[in-house]
């Protein structure tokens, strides 16, 4: 029974109680988004859209976890630009952010500009296309969230729990 020391470490549940908090804050602007982009679709298929990114997102999230030994051994720097030293992870994260800012803009431009999309010609998007979308976040949401669980706690059922 090694493997369930945790439970008897108060570090361990210090940890679960910050996560489970820090899960609802980072969760919220998943769902944010999903909810942004499931709107994008006809009434009847926004609900499933809504269920399929929710539960991608925890999947993602629990298959990043399980490959995070892999993720926080990306630290050795590839390159440099000046003073600055770039890693895998550091590179995932730049990426992950730039990617967020985009998706943001657009969002917001698209919501502050109204139906000039589709005025134009341009074609609502697919539920594949949605769900494709909604997968691309749920992998950059779930970075961060799995980078706070490593950083908290350096036992595996602490970080998945939440």
């Amino acid at each position: 029974m090694a493997h369930m020391t945790w439970l008897s470490d108060p570090e361990a549940w210090t940890a679960l109680a910050a996560l489970l908090a820090l899960e609802i804050v980072l969760g919220v602007d998943n769902v944010i988004f999903i909810s942004i982009l499931a709107s994008k679709l006809r009434a009847e298929v926004q609900d499933r859209a809504r269920r399929t990114g929710l539960l991608a997102a925890g999947a993602m999230r629990l298959l990043l976890l399980l490959a995070i030994g892999w993720i926080v051994t990306l630290k050795r720097e590839l390159f440099r630009v000046g003073d600055l030293g770039f890693s895998g992870k550091e590179l995932i994260l730049l990426a992950g952010g730039l990617f967020l800012i985009f998706k943001a803009t657009k969002e917001i431009h698209h919501k502050l500009e109204g139906e000039a999309e589709h005025a134009s010609g341009t074609a609502a998007p697919t539920f594949a296309a949605v769900v494709g979308q909604v997968l691309l976040l749920d992998v950059v949401f779930s970075i961060d969230s799995v980078i706070t669980a490593v950083g908290m706690t350096t036992h595996v059922p602490v970080m998945i729990m939440p």
